[in-house]
């Protein structure tokens, strides 16, 4: 009896192996079409090498900009980073720094720091949010405003930041990262290009750790000297400059980071602003956005920018960065299934038939088939149910198309924009673009099953995203 199964078991091994192999197949193809577009985009339209040029260009045409920084517990950071918003080169900003109810310093070290006092506004009442205790302006510094409200969670502080704001491009920041100089008249170039169509446009994030950070400016560029920090560089590489601008050159664009995005002010608030009662606050919107201009038929356009860059800390701790990471599966699964009818739905043109069906494939569907890539091949292969060469087809596909595509990413990053000109730093981030692939991918993998998990379980914890602080080299 057992023997005459043993057929039945091979076939239906060979069954699972092929389902993980061609979800592999698929995800490697995306990657690979990916790389081919961004680099297109890139030599097709290379970055300005010179702020001045830029200057020149856009200075008199680029609309007021409303920066909104929520900050909770952000002692660390908080000085340097409201320093590196005011430095901005920039006609005409002012900086929003929306204290939502830290338990900390932050709102003390801001008052202390720029003297603040406080003032009266009239703002709009349009998007929801928890009230608002007192107004802080700055004699020295007449474009600082800090709002200090209730607590209620990130989006509800970008809600009462686009309430406060006047201009008509508003641009949410992490209040721990800071802006490069002419970042600001980089990211705009698409808002001046097509002011009409233009609702939203994201650009690069990198990672300051390594970096030194003098007075909320990034003064030296140098790869972290921390394992994880460093694996996450070559990642967030491989994120925005590849992922991020081939999405964006298809016209399916479905996210743009918390960390650092601009945004139609009169598009938000239309949309109905960020959403509570979620972690993927900035994918929400995004998403949001697509689908109700969509709905309304307005001819309307969602873009990336690979050149203005944000510098963020990353995590340096397993324990913080894995909950990071399975915040972001939870936001992303969050998002998808809210908006879960726009998947395939030619009624939503690119972001319905492409962008939501790439975040079937890779956020819903994809920590799931890899994880059971990862237990199942092995194990039916030392059962004797599946042969050597699936079990080689799912290591060539796993680990070698990984590294070329963290590799190449790399590669193209530095062709085009040129931020590590060292010769050992390259090759340092070089040997992390192949060791990634080989314990930290996986790493990912499992994170993404707790965020799957914390989802199910209807989870909206954040968790304690502890940081060092710019005030040291990490």
């Amino acid at each position: 009896m057992i023997d005459s199964l043993d057929p039945i078991f091979t076939s239906v091994a060979t069954m699972i192996a092929a389902v993980i192999i061609a979800t592999g197949l698929v995800q490697s193809g995306l990657y690979v079409l990916q790389l081919i577009v961004a680099g297109r985009a890139l030599y097709r339209d290379p970055p300005a090498r010179r702020p001045a040029l830029l200057w020149r260009r856009y200075g008199d045409l680029a609309p007021p900009i409303t920066l909104i920084a929520p900050a909770y517990n952000k002692a660390l950071t908080i000085e340097d980073s409201v320093r590196s918003l005011l430095s901005l080169r920039y006609p005409s900003v002012e900086v929003m720094v929306v204290n939502d109810g830290s338990t900390d310093d932050t709102l003390e070290i801001l008052i202390e720091a720029f003297d603040l006092k406080p003032i009266t506004r009239a703002h709009d009442l349009k998007l929801q949010h928890q009230p608002i205790r007192t107004l802080y302006g700055a004699a020295d510094h007449p474009h600082l405003f800090v709002v200090d409200k209730a607590n209620g969670g990130k989006a509800d502080a970008l809600n009462a930041g686009i309430n406060m704001s006047r201009a008509p491009v508003v641009c949410s920041i992490d209040a721990d990262s800071i802006l490069e100089s002419d970042a600001l008249l980089r990211a705009v170039r698409p808002f001046i290009d097509e002011p009409k169509r233009m609702i939203a446009v994201g650009g690069t994030v990198r990672l300051a750790n390594g970096c030194t950070i003098e007075r909320g400016r990034v003064t030296k560029i140098a790869p972290p000297r921390n394992v994880l920090a460093l694996f996450q560089t070559v990642e967030y590489l491989r994120a925005f400059l590849m992922a991020r601008l081939a999405w964006s050159e298809f016209g399916a664009l479905t996210i743009i980071s918390g960390a650092f995005g601009l945004f139609r002010r009169s598009a938000v608030i239309e949309a109905g602003g960020y959403a509570h009662g979620t972690v993927g606050e900035d994918m929400e919107l995004v998403v949001r956005l697509h689908r109700h201009f969509r709905e309304k038929r307005q001819d309307y356009k969602v873009a990336f920018v690979p050149e203005p860059v944000c510098w963020t800390e990353a995590p340096e701790t397993l324990s913080v960065l894995g909950r990071q990471r399975s915040r972001w599966q939870r936001g992303a699964l969050e998002t998808y299934f809210k908006h879960a009818s726009m998947s395939g739905n030619p009624r939503y043109g690119r972001p319905g038939v492409l962008g939501m069906v790439h975040v079937l494939l890779i956020d819903v569907v994809g920590p799931v088939i890899e994880a059971l890539g990862y237990i199942l091949m092995p194990l039916l292969w030392l059962l004797g149910l599946l042969s050597w060469a699936w079990l080689a087809a799912f290591l060539a596909l796993t680990f070698t198309t990984g590294v070329a595509i963290s590799v190449f990413s790399l590669t193209l990053a530095e062709l085009q924009l040129r931020r590590f000109p060292d010769g050992r730093q390259l090759a340092l981030l070089g040997l992390a673009a192949v060791f990634e692939n080989f314990g930290y991918r996986q790493l990912n993998t499992l994170w993404r099953l707790q965020g799957w998990w914390q989802y199910l379980r209807k989870s909206q914890s954040w968790g304690e995203m502890s940081r060092k602080g710019f005030s040291r080299k990490s």
